[in-house]
């Protein structure tokens, strides 16, 4: 076959996938702002769910979304920022680094609902921390961290080795080259991927469902005190999230307008995770500007 007609086809090919795919993104898209926008209101969004009539909210749930989410990140960043600056600058190539990134591909690759019934076991059950906000955010820190240090391993090591050269060669030592070259220089895409990990672990329910549970008890926003059991900052309480809630409306929940909740609560759940992608790219630029003075 002639050179220029198999580039021709596969150009084809690849333009009729691209083309497949925006087309069921943007099907999914609409089909969720069609079935969704007639519901979101600033009550909607505001106000705790109704369990036996019409009108409920999705507001506790959104909260405890954002508030897992900003918790299991603490939890994760620094061992994933750790973990990947030793594999990238300080493990040397032996059979023992070469199990722990096996260990963690096989991290990556497991089910949510696995790790979430590690921590239901270990944490909720036998340690007593039962259902909570806590227990959901270390599930979710354990799911995440695998990402996130291939994230923080990749970026350092695409930094140029002239750069670091040139910090050795005039005197610096390891560690400081690492923290004043190194790290500014992968620090946007370090920022990138993981705030991509985060709206990853926005929208997990499978480890939740076992962690932090399906419940979530009436909160008093008013009430900033992370000791009280109403406090919406009390770690220990359960928490429902948006994306178990929209599980349990589907599958468990008596009222009529359950649907239209689901559809509401979907949208919401995927403008969240739409917001924390284009966040992604905008502070990434952001940072990458301001580190490399570059105007593009």
């Amino acid at each position: 076959m002639n050179r220029k007609v198999a580039n021709r086809i596969a150009t084809i090919v690849f333009y009729l996938i691209a083309a497949v795919l925006v087309v069921v993104l943007a099907a999914l898209l609409g089909y969720s702002v069609y079935q969704g926008f007639p519901q979101i209101s600033r009550e909607f969004i505001t106000s705790p769910p109704n369990i036996f009539a019409e009108g409920g909210g999705i507001g506790p749930q959104l909260f405890n979304s954002f508030y897992l989410m900003v918790l299991s990140m603490l939890m994760a960043t620094p061992v994933a920022l750790g973990a990947g600056i030793y594999l990238a600058e300080y493990a040397k190539k032996n059979v023992w680094t070469e199990w722990i990134r096996a260990l963690i591909e096989m991290l990556a690759s497991l089910p949510s609902i696995v790790i979430g019934i590690f921590i239901f076991l270990t944490f909720v059950v036998h340690m007593g921390w039962g259902f909570s906000i806590l227990s959901g955010a270390v599930a979710l820190a354990i799911f995440n961290m695998p990402l996130l240090v291939q994230v923080v391993e990749e970026s350092v090591r695409s930094v140029p080795k002239q750069q670091k050269q040139a910090g050795l060669a005039l005197g610096v030592s390891q560690w400081e080259t690492i923290a004043h070259i190194v790290l500014p220089a992968a620090l946007p895409e370090i920022v990138t991927g993981m705030i991509l990990g985060a709206g990853r672990v926005f929208g997990e329910a499978g480890a939740l469902i076992y962690t932090a549970g399906m419940s979530s008890p009436n909160l008093d926003f008013a009430n900033w005190n992370p000791f009280s059991p109403s406090s919406p900052l009390n770690p220990m309480r359960p928490a429902e999230t948006l994306a178990v809630h929209i599980w349990k409306v589907n599958g468990e929940s008596i009222v009529p307008d359950a649907e239209a909740i689901s559809s509401g609560a979907t949208l919401l759940l995927i403008l969240s995770i739409f917001i924390c992608n284009i966040s992604a790219r905008i502070i990434g630029a952001f940072v990458y500007r301001r580190l490399t003075s570059s105007s593009k």
